[in-house]
């Protein structure tokens, strides 16, 4: 069956908000929760996402916060959850330090969207001392020789962005990501998700795709982060993961 994969951003509207959304997307049976950890200059996402982390450091979201709620709900969670960061603030905190402080945290992953293949070495290496899974980004603009290297070097499993361009919620998911799955699906075994642009409970009835996974980000935000009030969102958000769910379900 495909896995199911949402993303949320941490501190949208609330953490007390977010630590709630997280146990809802477990209890509708999500696979792996993607969290999204919030930055000023989030290059790969669209304006939903950008918009979300915006509100989120407004409202004074940091690093060590989020952290601390996460010690607090991930034991509470049957499924694993994955950090979505920019590889500037792992930078800054030191990159050793960084994956110890999730790691005891209880974080299963980690996806860096904006790391250059050539620098992922000490990245992969300190991921792989404390069992975190780093996973790697190709796109349909990624050269054929480059995207092996990528999924070759990718852990848990690969992510496909299925559009040129940020992330955001799209009307057709592009005919393009068939012939994208074939060819990674030919240079490895691993299982590859995508993401970028799935929105509805249709985009993820295709099963002539292939795909091992879909990822689904800016809907997800959307409700929450535009709902009347936190306990509307959480119901919205039920709701959502519940149909994509269902909808997987009937593969």
């Amino acid at each position: 069956m495909v896995a199911l994969i949402p993303y949320i951003t941490a501190g949208d509207p609330d953490l007390p908000t977010t630590a709630e959304a997280l146990k809802v997307l477990d209890s509708c049976g999500s696979d792996i929760i993607e969290l999204g950890l919030p930055y000023s200059d989030p290059l790969a996402d669209g304006p939903v996402i950008q918009a979300t982390a915006t509100r989120s450091l407004a409202r004074g979201t940091n690093f060590d916060a989020v952290i601390s709620m996460l010690r607090e709900v991930l034991p509470q969670l049957s499924c694993p959850v994955s950090l979505f960061s920019y590889y500037n603030p792992i930078l800054r905190r030191g990159i050793g330090k960084f994956m110890t402080i999730i790691k005891d945290a209880g974080v299963q992953g980690l996806v860096v969207p904006d790391v250059p293949l050539e620098e992922t070495e000490i990245l992969r290496m300190e991921s792989s001392k404390n069992n975190i899974e780093l996973v790697l980004l190709t796109t349909p603009t990624t050269p054929t020789d480059r995207m092996k290297s990528i999924v070759s070097a990718s852990e848990g499993f690969v992510y496909l962005v299925s559009s040129v361009g940020v992330t955001g919620t799209r009307t057709n998911v592009s005919t393009r990501v068939q012939t994208l799955l074939q060819d990674i699906k030919q240079a490895t075994s691993k299982p590859v998700a995508v993401g970028f642009g799935i929105s509805k409970p249709e985009h993820v009835k295709q099963p002539e795709w292939g795909a091992d996974g879909v990822i689904v980000g800016s809907a997800m935000v959307k409700l929450l982060g535009e709902a009347k009030s936190p306990e509307e969102g959480l119901k919205e958000l039920e709701t959502f993961t519940k149909s994509l769910k269902a909808a997987l379900i009937k593969e």
